[in-house]
């Protein structure tokens, strides 16, 4: 974890406006297969695995894993989790050192940045049972 806080301190702040917007083909062709780690304001934010079939897996980076799916809306990457059915859209382009995501497309919001492809681990832990 000190070595993906370490690179995400050094990556430089790059606006998702002075980029092109990546199609739902240029987006599934660069993660497919991929677990990138993506970072906010210097810190970690969390992960997501990205499976075949527009299928993904989502973590805060605290073993709690959510499933969920990714389909193109207006020229934004928008993702549905099992946990929360309204639809989580972003504007993703690409910098020199990986994906920039900005939330809704919109300056005054969240923007992530990929952490470029670390040697951590996604880590999920089953589900909660109860007693």
């Amino acid at each position: 974890m000190l070595r993906c806080l370490a690179i995400l301190m050094v990556l430089p702040a790059v606006s998702a406006s002075a980029q092109s917007t990546l199609s739902a083909a240029d987006f599934d062709e660069y993660t497919r297969g991929k677990t990138l780690f993506y970072g906010f304001q210097g810190q970690v934010y969390g992960v997501e695995k990205y499976l075949p079939n527009r299928r993904v897996i989502w973590s805060f980076l605290d073993g709690d894993c959510k499933e969920g799916v990714w389909y193109e809306q207006d020229g934004q990457i928008c993702f549905i989790y099992e946990d929360r059915l309204d639809p989580q859209c972003w504007v993703f382009t690409r910098s020199g050192s990986g994906l920039i995501a900005q939330f809704e497309g919109d300056p005054a919001q969240t923007e992530l940045y990929e952490a470029e492809d670390i040697d951590e681990e996604m880590v999920c832990y089953g589900p909660d049972i109860g007693v």
